[in-house]
């Protein structure tokens, strides 16, 4: 069978390859573990890694799970598919006698070359393999010593499977006979957020030799807002990007061309960073989905067709056809870019290769037009991109490969790689939820970390900061962006900060928190906010800096030391406080609503710790049932799962939101309803009314 539509393949996707509520082996009898569960969220990006080959999902996770998701918890993704191809032909020995090929191994291809459930998916992996994960953060449960980022996914797969376990053929791969070794980091600063570096070792498992060989990322990535536009609309959804390469950052990105400045104004890029053997280039291509006509944006087919793209090869004999011009590339259409490095020229039998690319994401510099595309646009793609590249070269600052005098920082003689300066530790933080208030309170350990590359302690204050009433309802729902500086205290008696020490902020004697033994030095209030809608609070700290290294002062990570709040009034089992709710009447919708019915909520309040609240008509129907626990915090309901997709939202603990659907999956009509509130502790029941008007 063809699949003529994207959004049919995503159906395909869904039942067949990487649904979780199925069990693909039964599906797809790969010998093999797949794992597409893992995506990275340490960061501002939410990336889908897995364990064969592939980037992104699809969207057959969504939206319980990103793709390729920046901001994250956006709703704006902005990658469908990408994978890992290799390219190049098979040799008797490392003079190319008896060559054959060339063949092209993909983690993930273009649907349209696709004619059935096995073509293009090559990798596959060990039963019983998976998707390691460590953490070089101390108070992360993943942290090993071993780790390289604040978020490394570890796994291994190979191309070598020439059909599946039932003994079907994985429709047109010849492996190359390759393993690889797939290690991905990501991290929480604040400068190096929004990229995940992707390091591969490429190792020859045959007994041939593979000759003028390339290594490549391709991606399908429409730069969409999901809140807006569903990817299951089809067409609209995959039709609007642009697409461009800059040869001086090694970045093939895409955009989106239309204009939702707002929206979706942002870029994704396919980076190369770096390799442990040299290459003659560093290519770029790219091609319209389904083509089939035109012979410089035709979509590859076949194994030689997709060899000369990774050659760099638009179509014909040129690489940049005359009528194939960055300013075409920029109109809206549905491309898919391929970024490509090589020919290497053998890798003999047990021979490796490293190569590193990144994923980059950023938000497009200044307000002109989308479709412009100019080099101002560009300024934060490339300045995570020059992060990316500090972090692959390390100690290695002027990316000669050698170490030069006065680099050699650890004292190791050798290159030392995924090198960042860090700012001090985060604090840890608790948030105490009153009515109208929050209460922030968080521990010193900031203050003893120890800056790798300086080798002192280098800790000089702490920033507090904080969200707007209604910020989650923005279209972008950029929360690094809507954080904005509340407070800042630091150490005085020193040329750096505001010097304005910590006696406002300090206490006495620490305290300590019911189940939790960390100490708590620090205490901050905050008292005007307004009661059922959604905050976030977050507490940095940094450092001092360093001129002698060319330091700026750095700090610790606003997203990763969050925390997600609603005010309200705490729980309370007082006879004589009435329970009710707001906002009573409900006209419609609320300042807070979404724009689906499903979007709605109001709240009952001054509720007891644990209780059962239920809802009536006036003619005594039970419209709907409702638990209250002290845990509950709307996760179950679509408003949060919308507008906190993270679920690590905290309530007061006697509030409760009802988005007004009943039991029966209903959205409930105009009328006055009645309600109950019977606490379990102590068996009493009060009782109220609200009035919706629709």
């Amino acid at each position: 069978m063809i699949y003529t539509m994207k959004n049919t393949f995503i159906a395909f996707l869904l039942i067949a390859v990487f649904s979780i509520n199925i069990n693909a082996q039964e599906l797809f009898q790969k010998p093999m573990d797949d794992d597409n569960t893992k995506f990275t969220n340490i960061g501002n990006i939410g990336l889908t890694i897995t364990n064969f080959g592939m980037f992104g999902n699809g969207f057959a996770n969504w939206p319980a799970q990103p793709s390729c998701e920046y901001p994250l918890g956006s709703g704006i993704e902005h990658i469908f598919s990408g994978g890992l191809w290799i390219g190049g032909f098979i040799s008797n020995d490392s003079l190319g006698s008896g060559r054959i090929g060339p063949y092209v191994s993909t983690g993930s291809v273009d649907v349209s070359s696709v004619a059935n459930r096995g073509g293009g998916f090559e990798f596959t992996n060990a039963r019983g393999s998976g998707i390691a994960q460590r953490s070089s953060l101390l108070q992360s449960k993943f942290y090993n010593p071993l780790a390289v980022s604040h978020q490394d996914f570890v796994m291994d797969y190979f191309d070598t499977a020439r059909t599946l376990l039932n003994g079907e053929i994985i429709i047109d791969h010849v492996p190359l006979g390759v393993t690889v070794r797939h290690e991905s980091y990501a991290w929480n600063l604040n400068f190096a957020n929004n990229f995940v570096i992707m390091n591969y070792t490429i190792r020859n498992v045959s007994n041939k030799f593979i000759d003028s060989f390339y290594i490549g990322l391709w991606a399908d990535a429409p730069v969409r807002n999901t809140n807006i536009t569903s990817p299951r609309s089809g067409t609209p959804f995959f039709d609007k990007r642009g697409v461009g390469f800059s040869d001086s950052m090694k970045v093939a990105y895409t955009f989106d061309a239309i204009g939702d400045i707002g929206f979706t104004d942002s870029y994704v890029g396919l980076q190369f960073l770096g390799a442990s053997r040299r290459a003659d280039s560093v290519n770029f291509t790219s091609w319209q989905f389904r083509n089939t006509t035109d012979p410089n944006l035709f979509s590859p087919a076949t194994e030689v067709e997709r060899y000369r793209k990774m050659e760099g090869f638009f179509g014909g004999n040129n690489r940049f056809p005359t009528n194939i011009t960055p300013a075409l590339l920029r109109t809206p259409g549905n491309r898919s870019k391929l970024i490509s490095v090589g020919p290497f020229r053998n890798l003999k039998p047990g021979d490796s290769l490293n190569i590193v690319f990144a994923i980059v994401c950023a938000k497009k510099f200044g307000t002109d037009a989308a479709a412009l595309d100019t080099r101002e646009q560009k300024n934060n793609l490339f300045s995570s991109a020059e992060w990316a590249l500090r972090a692959y070269f390390g100690n290695d600052r002027n990316r000669n490969g050698i170490l030069d005098l006065g680099e050699d920082i650890f004292g190791t003689g050798k290159i030392q790689r995924y090198i960042l300066p860090t700012p001090p530790n985060d604090p840890k933080v608790k948030v105490v939820i009153e009515s109208n208030k929050a209460t922030l309170y968080w521990d010193r350990r900031s203050e003893s970390s120890v800056d790798p590359i300086l080798g002192v302690k280098d800790f000089e204050g702490y920033r507090i900061y904080r969200t707007n009433a209604g910020f989650d309802l923005t279209e972008t729902q950029n929360l690094e962006a809507a954080l904005f500086e509340m407070a800042e205290f630091d150490s005085s008696g020193n040329t750096a900060g505001l010097n304005t020490g910590f006696n406002n902020i300090r206490l006495a004697q620490p305290v300590k928190f019911d189940g939790d033994t960390t100490n708590y030095w620090y205490k901050f209030e905050v008292n005007n906010l307004l009661n059922g809608w959604q905050y976030v609070f977050s507490v940095t700290a940094f450092d001092k800096g360093d001129e002698t290294y060319g330091l700026e002062s750095l700090e610790s990570g606003k997203l990763f030391n969050q925390a997600k709040i609603f005010a309200g009034v705490t729980a309370t089992s007082d006879e004589n406080v009435e329970v009710g709710v707001y906002p009573n009447p409900y006209y419609g919708e609320a300042y807070w609503d979404g724009r689906s019915e499903r979007l709605r909520k109001i709240y009952f309040y001054n509720l007891p710790s644990h209780c059962e609240i239920t809802i009536y008509t006036l003619s005594g129907d039970i419209v709907k049932r409702i638990e209250h626990s002290p845990t509950s915090n709307g996760s179950d309901q679509r408003w949060f799962q919308t507008f906190s997709r993270d679920g690590i939202q905290q309530m007061s603990g006697g509030e409760h939101p009802w988005d007004l659907i009943t039991d029966g999956d209903q959205a409930i009509a105009t009328g006055l309803y009645l309600f109950t509130v019977r606490d379990k502790n102590t068996g009493k029941i009060k009782t109220g009314k609200f009035l919706i008007i629709k």
